[in-house]
């Protein structure tokens, strides 16, 4: 399961307001709130790092001094430790596992989804990365993403999965694995949508005009135009948190067994 070769960097989108979960984002950003204890970013990062991925670009915008500060301090945060507090010397004494490289990106308080990652492209350049939404979680195959994205050549792959309700509805070319048709909410949408988990290529931040680009807009549609917007449809598990009864329901997920936890 672990991808040959160097695993491509993961780029996380976790910059947005979170407005419909303000319980809990008037104080954090909404990756940063907690299942289990652990920020739902912590959960999509260890997704990746099963799959072997180890550097992550974290784009963030609102409240992005809480992502920098949790990185900062996170080996503090996990491990038991002694301080002298005479020399300032730490000696951890809890076995360390995250052994990930993590860039934290202030994109702007304002800038859209599309824009965050044109800022990130000095950082994502040099081929093939992931991309996925700091807020939801799945037992995607991500080595089975990153294979069909590369064996189709498209510009991006994105993860198809089911559910009904408040999501944008995609439709994918009978048997091609190539979207043909994609738009935003719907009040009457179900059938397959955007579950995020993308695979990309650098070609992507060409299509992107600047910090007031929406990525599920000018992007996908230019990307659909041109026959190079691919996806791969997950059968199984996937949940976002977009308010406070989605949160109730990955907590209780967390407490008995949570499909997303594909690690040991």
């Amino acid at each position: 399961m672990i991808i040959a070769g160097k695993a491509p960097k993961v780029a996380l989108l976790a910059g947005g307001f979170g407005t419909r979960l303000s319980e809990e984002t008037a104080i954090r950003p909404k990756p940063m709130v907690e299942i289990g204890g652990m920020p739902i970013l912590w959960h999509i990062m260890k997704i990746y790092a099963h799959y072997g991925c180890r550097e992550f670009v974290v784009i963030g915008g609102y409240k992005v001094e809480f992502i920098r500060d949790y990185f900062l301090n996170f080996r503090q945060r996990t491990s038991d430790f002694t301080i002298d507090l005479g020399s300032g010397q730490i000696d951890f004494h809890s076995k360390f596992d995250e052994d990930w490289k993590v860039t934290v990106l202030d994109t702007g308080g304002d800038t859209m989804t599309g824009g965050r990652i044109k800022r990130a492209q000095h950082l994502l350049s040099n081929g093939t990365f992931f991309l996925t939404y700091g807020d939801g979680v799945s037992d995607v195959r991500i080595d089975r993403l990153l294979e069909q994205h590369r064996k189709q050549e498209h510009w991006c792959t994105l993860t198809a999965v089911t559910q009904p309700g408040r999501y944008g509805a995609l439709h994918l070319e009978q048997g091609g694995g190539t979207v043909d048709g994609f738009r935003e909410k719907g009040k009457t949408d179900g059938g397959l949508i955007n579950g995020g988990f993308f695979a990309c290529e650098p070609e992507v931040f060409d299509l992107i005009d600047g910090d007031g680009t929406v990525w599920e807009e000018e992007p996908m549609a230019r990307m659909i135009d041109r026959g190079k917007l691919g996806g791969f449809h997950h059968e199984g598990y996937w949940q976002s948190m977009d308010s406070l009864r989605d949160k109730q329901v990955l907590e209780a997920e967390w407490a008995a067994t949570p499909a997303w936890k594909v690690w040991g």
